[in-house]
């Protein structure tokens, strides 16, 4: 997923007299490689495991259920399915397959070779079966469908939908196939993936009852662009089951993004049976779905029940019930952030770093056109430790780009690497301003004392900066006219901070949080007028020291925590 596809018709398209882009572009995508079209193959283990949370086993009617699955791939999910429908079949004794089996399946894939591979594996599966070549190849042609899902015309509504969905970002689809896709489906917001509408279509064509069992990204549950679909969900079905995967080997292959499993009921909304990271083994992925669709589910065996997990667009809270107690009653009793007089930002981003960034003593441009950068490697230790790199600045004080004719050293500079600069998107789309940077800069920010915050870590990683130095695009910054930057500091290097970020963020390969400025904002300060002097000292003393445990016990008694909340946090601060 790292090269964008390119479509271009071929001579035979641009001769038909319907050339139309839309079909064009899927032709392009039903062509297209691995990484373009989103395919990630899951483990057998876990295919069973998600079969058996949706109900679709072997001990039910199941040629009287209905089950989708939307992008079948090489039949990771359909076959394992069929396995299980045949099963069926043949415990009833072995009526007529056309007959009693061509409504049981409909299956969807675009990529045509995969579809044409999984095609020959199913005629083979029912024939070893026992059933008649004429009869399988009816079947299958009855059950499987090369085409997009997303714009397929399907019939009728499905008892189980159940698969991978693709995940793809939004530009590595053709732009008319986007804009298809925009013009169907309302949960595509912002820069959603590809799965989000297939979860969206495929929730819409449930039965009532019906279940969706999906493993796919994590993300929607919680950012941005999930909002939509969240409300969505919320407004109309049932979150049953939710097990976070990370860390865990579901797929046949390593992914950055963790996925995690989620089966949604056309349903009445209800409690939501949870579970986190387990084995992937045939025998504890049994026993875990027995627990998590049994009558009662039981903590000690590693399934928890929350209510009320879906409301409305909001992010999915999916943590223990005494931690999201805490931060229910922090988000009635303190304002946000920013609301406490903070401002959260992200440092600039170039579009050419090679071009815009270098040795700052080395950056033959007018004084006050470049500034001092600090970056992810300069914080690495805790501390700001420069490494002397800086960034042109080309814009004024206004805010508008500065006049190359008045600062002759910096239009050469730029000169000599305008092929590059002028080359970045952002300097195509408006070519009279092809040397600005993607964001603007605004040296007040350099000059401001700040926290930073690398975006992906483990731990909360904040880190003070006197004000001398501008932010880079991959760290997050703290400002404020009104906090004591370093008694904040102290406040972000506590519990609470982690504890924000975890509950609303996404996890990354090997259990990483993103401190991104959207979960940043979502921390809950109190304002600076209502803290004790005393308090303000602790405060400033713990950070200054970089002593997690004073911060940790200077944040207690700021936010008034009972020992049932600092438990919650993770330990009583000592």
């Amino acid at each position: 997923m790292t090269t964008p596809l390119r479509f271009t018709p071929t001579p035979r398209q641009l001769s038909l007299p319907s050339f139309c882009p839309v079909t064009a572009a899927v032709e392009a995508m039903a062509e297209a490689g691995v990484e373009e079209r989103g395919a990630v193959f899951t483990r057998r283990e876990v295919v069973d495991f998600l079969l058996d949370l949706a109900g679709y086993t072997a001990d039910q009617d199941l040629a009287r259920l209905r089950l989708l699955e939307p992008s079948f791939g090489h039949g990771d999910f359909l076959l394992p399915a069929l396995d299980r429908l045949l099963a069926a079949w043949t415990g009833q004794g072995r009526p007529d397959p056309v007959v009693a089996l061509s409504e049981a399946v409909c299956a969807v894939e675009l990529h045509r070779a995969s579809w044409a591979r999984t095609r020959e594996q199913v005629i083979a599966r029912l024939e070893q079966k026992g059933i008649p070549s004429t009869a399988a190849e009816t079947l299958a042609h009855a059950w499987l469908r090369q085409g997009d899902f997303l714009l397929a015309d399907l019939e009728g509504a499905f008892d189980v939908v159940i698969g991978n969905p693709p995940y793809v970002r939004q530009e590595l689809i053709p732009d008319a196939l986007m804009a298809a896709y925009r013009e169907r489906y309302s949960t595509i917001y912002d820069r959603a993936d590809l799965y989000v509408p297939f979860i969206e279509r495929s929730l819409g064509l449930l039965a009532p009852g019906g279940r969706c069992g999906f493993i796919c990204s994590d993300r929607w549950m919680k950012n941005r662009y999930g909002g939509p679909l969240r409300a969505l969900v919320a407004r109309g079905y049932h979150l049953r089951t939710y097990v976070d995967m990370v860390d865990t080997q579901a797929f046949h292959s390593d992914v950055v993004a963790y996925p995690a499993i989620t089966v949604i009921a056309r349903e009445a909304p209800g409690p939501t049976r949870i579970a986190h990271r387990p084995e992937i083994d045939a025998g504890t992925l049994t026993h875990l779905a027995a627990e998590l669709t049994g009558p009662a589910p039981d903590p000690a065996r590693g399934v928890r029940e929350l209510g009320s997990v879906t409301a409305g667009a909001e992010p999915w809270i999916l943590e223990s019930s005494d931690q999201l107690a805490l931060v229910r009653r922090l988000e009635a009793s303190f304002p946000s952030i920013e609301e406490a007089g903070c401002k959260v930002g992200i440092g600039v981003a170039t579009g050419a770093d090679k071009a815009f960034i270098g040795p700052y003593d080395a950056l033959d441009v007018e004084d006050d056109r470049k500034l001092p950068l600090v970056m992810t490697r300069d914080i690495d230790g805790g501390t700001v430790e420069w490494r002397g790199l800086g960034v042109i600045n080309p814009f004024a004080d206004d805010g508008r780009l500065v006049d190359l004719a008045r600062f002759p050293r910096l239009g050469a500079y730029l000169e000599a690497r305008r092929e590059q600069i002028a080359g970045r998107h952002v300097a195509q789309k408006a070519p009279a301003n092809w040397y600005r940077t993607i964001d603007r800069i605004t040296p007040e920010i350099a000059r401001k004392p700040k926290l930073l915050i690398p975006d992906i870590k483990g731990e909360a990683h904040v880190v003070y900066e006197e004000g001398r130095l501008y932010p880079h695009h991959n760290l997050y910054y703290i400002t404020s006219d009104t906090w004591d930057v370093r008694a904040l500091q102290a406040v972000l290097l506590s519990g609470i901070a982690r504890l924000f970020v975890a509950i609303y963020s996404t996890r990354m390969r090997g259990g990483y949080l993103r401190f991104q400025a959207q979960y940043l904002r979502r921390i809950r300060l109190p304002l600076w007028s209502d803290v004790p002097e005393s308090l303000r000292a602790g405060l400033r003393d713990a950070a200054e020291r970089g002593d997690l445990g004073a911060c940790n016990r200077a944040v207690f008694a700021l936010y008034g925590l009972s020992e049932t909340e600092r438990a919650a946090l993770g330990g009583n601060g000592h």
